[in-house]
C-alpha cells in the first residue's frame, strides 16, 4: 500500500473530511495527491504526463510530509538483521519460534475456511454479521459509499438495534470516500465508531502511519482477515479490469481470542476502552484441524516483527516458495534472503499485478527490484485479467501466511498489520492450489522481456524506485 494511497478500483472522486483548523496548504495536499491516486489506469496519449504527475504527487508529498515532520523515524538507530538458514520448515523449532520469539503462541484446534473474492467473501462476512448476538469488532482500512458499504453498514446497524455491542474501527484515510450518513445512521443506531489518526493539523506526524488490518470478529467465535476491502470495487468475481481479485479467511477456534486481542490493541489506542468478558473471549473449544495464531505489528511497537516473520520464513524454506503479492516492493535483505533460498535449491514463484493496477509507480518501483531475482531464477508472473490485491506465502506446502501485509516497506515497518498464520499441510495444499489457478491466467515475466522493456520504462522504475520507502 503506497503512501497516502487508499487501494483503488474504478472510484468516484473522493470526499475527505478535514478537522477544523486544519492548514489549506495541507488540505490541498492531500487532496490532490488522493485524486491522482485514485483514478482508475488508462492508456491514453497523455499517458507520460499523467506517469510523470503521479511520480511527482506521489513521491513527492510524502518525501514533503517526512522532512517537514520526520514521519518515518524516532531516531533510532537502524538495525540490520543477520538471517541464515538453521531448520526447514516441518522442524518443530520453527512453529516455536514462531510463537516464542516472535509471538502470540500457534494454538491447535482452529477451523480455517478459504474464501475468494466478493462473491464468496461478503456474503459469509454479512451472515456473520446478522448472525451475531453478543458483539461484532469490526476493523477495516478500506470503506467506501456504494451498495457493499451500504449493506455492511445496515447489518451492523441492525444488530446494534438488537442490543448486540458493536465496535467499528476505520482508519481515517482509508475510509475518505465513506458517504457521512453511513457513520450517521451507525451511530445514532448504537455502533461505536472511530476514525484512526484522523488528520490534525498538529500532529501530521501520525498520518503516515495508517491501520491496514482487516478484522472482523463475532461474538468472541467467529474470524475472518485477508485483503478485502469494504467497496463495490471487491464485488463479483475479480474477473475484469475494473474489480478486484481478493483472498480472504474465516476462523473458528481458540485463535479467535488472539484476533479479538488484535483488534482490541488498536481499540483502545483510538477510543481508551478496554473490552473483555465472555462476549468478547469465550471459552473456545478445539473445531478442526490446524494450528494457527494471528500475528500483529504496527509501527508504535517498533519491532518490525511481520518483517521478521516473512524473513523468517523465506529462510527456513527447503523446497518451494509461494507468493502472492498485490504490492511487492521487497528492501535489500529480503531480496538477499529470497536469493540465498534460491541457492539451497528452493523453487520461488511470485504473482504479482499485472496490466491492470491502481498504482503504476508501485508497480514501477516494484520492477526496479526485479533484477537480482530474476537473476537468481525467480519465477514472477504477473496476473492478467483483473487488479489484483491477495496476500498469501505458501512455504514448503505447509506453513502459510494471509492477512492484510503487502510485501513492501509500508506494511513492514509503518502500518498497523495483522495476518493469520497457518501450520496444516491440506490447508497449504488447498491454497497450492488456488495460486496455480492464479499462475495459470498469469503471464511469466521472463529476463529476456525485463531487459527489453522500454527505455522510457526503465527510466520510470528507475525513479519509482527511489521512493520505494514510502510505499
Amino acid at each position: 500500500m503506497p503512501g497516502f494511497r487508499p487501494n483503488v478500483g474504478h472510484v468516484n472522486q473522493p470526499q475527505i473530511h478535514f478537522a477544523q483548523g486544519t492548514p489549506r496548504f495541507y488540505r490541498r495536499l492531500i487532496i490532490s495527491d488522493v485524486k491522482t491516486i485514485s483514478a482508475p489506469p488508462q492508456v491514453s496519449k497523455n499517458r507520460v504526463r499523467r506517469l510523470w504527475r503521479s511520480f511527482l504527487i506521489i513521491g513527492g508529498a510524502p518525501c514533503l510530509l517526512v522532512s517537514c515532520t520526520g514521519i518515518t523515524g524516532r531516531g533510532e538507530k537502524q538495525i540490520r538483521y543477520e538471517l541464515t538458514h538453521r531448520f526447514p520448515i516441518e522442524d518443530p523449532q520453527f512453529p516455536r519460534s514462531m510463537g516464542q520469539l516472535l509471538g502470540p503462541a500457534l494454538l491447535p484446534g482452529n477451523r480455517v475456511t478459504a474464501l475468494q473474492n466478493g462473491d464468496q467473501i461478503f456474503p459469509s462476512m454479512l451472515e456473520a454479521i446478522r448472525g451475531a448476538r453478543q458483539s461484532i469488532s469490526f476493523e477495516t482500512y478500506i470503506y467506501w459509499s456504494g451498495d457493499i458499504g451500504r449493506q455492511f453498514a445496515d447489518a451492523l446497524c441492525e444488530r446494534a438495534r438488537a442490543q448486540v455491542e458493536v465496535h467499528v474501527l476505520l482508519d481515517w484515510l482509508g475510509s475518505s470516500k465513506i458517504d457521512g450518513k453511513y457513520l450517521a445512521d451507525m451511530k445514532e443506531a448504537g455502533v461505536a465508531v472511530e476514525r484512526f489518526h484522523s488528520l490534525r493539523w498538529y500532529n501530521l506526524s501520525r498520518l503516515n502511519n495508517r491501520d491496514h488490518r482487516k478484522l472482523l470478529v463475532v461474538d468472541g467465535r467467529i474470524g475472518f482477515t485477508g485483503g478485502v476491502g469494504i467497496a463495490d470495487a471487491w464485488a463479483g468475481n475479480g474477473n475484469d479490469k475494473d474489480h478486484w481479485r481478493d483472498s480472504h479467511y474465516k476462523i473458528e477456534g481458540p485463535a479467535v481470542a488472539q484476533m479479538q486481542a488484535a483488534f482490541d490493541d488498536n481499540w483502545l489506542k483510538t477510543r481508551g476502552q478496554v473490552l473483555f468478558g465472555s462476549e468478547y473471549f469465550p471459552e473456545l473449544a478445539h473445531v478442526g484441524p490446524s494450528p494457527a495464531q494471528i500475528f500483529k505489528s504496527s509501527r508504535d511497537e517498533g519491532s518490525e516483527s511481520v518483517r521478521l516473520m516473512y524473513l523468517l520464513s523465506i529462510a527456513s524454506a527447503t523446497n518451494s516458495i509461494r507468493l502472492q503479492a498485490a504490492y511487492f516492493v521487497p528492501d535489500g535483505l529480503a531480496i538477499e534472503t529470497l536469493v540465498a533460498a534460491r541457492k539451497r535449491g528452493v523453487k520461488i514463484e511470485i504473482i504479482v499485478p499485472g496490466p491492470h493496477t491502481d498504482s503504476e509507480i508501485v508497480q514501477g518501483a516494484s520492477r526496479s527490484r526485479w533484477a537480482a531475482l530474476l537473476d537468481a531464477g525467480v519465477l514472477i508472473y504477473e496476473f492478467q485479467p483483473s487488479l489484483y490485491h491477495c496476500k498469501v506465502l505458501i512455504v514448503d506446502d505447509v506453513w502459510v501466511s494471509v492477512g492484510s501485509t503487502n510485501f513492501d516497506n509500508r506494511s513492514f515497518r509503518l502500518n498497523c498489520e495483522a495476518n493469520l498464520n497457518i501450520y496444516d499441510a491440506v490447508f497449504a495444499a488447498e491454497q497450492a492450489a488456488i495460486f496455480e489457478r492464479d499462475k495459470s491466467v498469469s503471464r511469466l515475466m521472463t529476463r529476456t522481456d525485463f531487459k527489453n522493456r522500454s527505455i522510457f520504462g526503465k527510466m520510470f522504475d528507475g525513479a519509482a524506485g527511489i521512493f520505494r520507502q514510502q510505499l
